[in-house]
């Protein structure tokens, strides 16, 4: 693997803060913003949808901006990445891997992660790129700001319409990361299982990762023409790498 690409949002960047300015701002308690947040991605829904419960047909871009101009904008400091960012992004720097961050977020948003100075070759958002996932146009700047093949790529994240499946249509690799509520809810989806090459619970796996690709990628490769596979696992038996099947692109079935 010679390049990971990490999604920000409940990849990176805790989205806590981010619900509680928006519950202030519509003046209604954390708590049932919180709970309308979690009913629309048990459905499959878009989590700012949980906005237009509570304020029937608002425009979310045109309350972002009035909140901007309110002085209460966009805020991200050091306590809102997970805990286990800068030690992952700083061990797959020291194994020679090219780290990127790549997801959807503000101008304003890449400002606030490049400042926080983080252990990355790159970091972008969807707004300086001025395409949204998961539009294809977005994976394929993905893949360009790897520098190295899909299949030596890597895309991390927790959301499986808007990371996972993408990804894998574009011809990345992909680990679905079991964090925030997307992750959590859709982690055993069948689909999500069939198509994420990885599923980790941490970003600090995917150091382990690393060098185990090359090892399974070496046993596809014997398999393929013939030879027999080289590598196994702790107990004895094969392991061969499959690549999952994107059945479909669901939110919510």
């Amino acid at each position: 693997m010679e390049t990971i690409v990490l999604d920000i949002g409940e990849t990176l960047v805790r989205d806590d803060r981010h619900w509680a300015s928006w519950a202030d701002w519509l003046g209604v308690p954390p708590h049932t913003l919180g709970a309308l947040v979690g009913a629309a991605v048990a459905q499959g829904r878009e989590a700012t949808d949980a906005l237009r419960i509570l304020r029937p047909g608002m425009d979310v871009e045109e309350a972002c901006r009035a909140r901007a101009a309110a002085g209460r904008g966009e805020h991200l400091d050091e306590s809102d990445l997970y805990q286990d960012v800068r030690p992952a992004l700083g061990e797959l720097r020291a194994a020679g891997v090219r780290v990127v961050v790549a997801g959807d977020g503000s101008v304003r948003a890449g400002e606030l992660l490049r400042a926080l100075d983080l252990p990355a070759d790159l970091v972008v958002t969807s707004d300086e790129w001025g395409v949204r996932k998961p539009d294809p146009e977005f994976f394929a700047r993905v893949a360009e700001a790897s520098g190295a093949a899909p299949e030596a790529t890597l895309y991390v994240g927790d959301h499986p319409a808007d990371d996972l499946f993408p990804a894998a249509a574009a011809g990345l690799r992909t680990a679905h990361l079991r964090r925030g509520p997307y992750g959590h809810w859709w982690a055993d989806h069948p689909d999500v299982v069939e198509t994420a090459d990885f599923r980790i619970d941490a970003l600090t796996e995917l150091v382990g990762l690393v060098g185990a690709v090359g090892v399974k990628q070496a046993a596809v490769s014997a398999a393929s023409d013939g030879s027999p596979p080289s590598d196994a696992s702790p107990d004895g038996t094969t392991e061969v790498v499959r690549r999952g099947v994107l059945r479909s692109v669901r939110r919510g079935d």
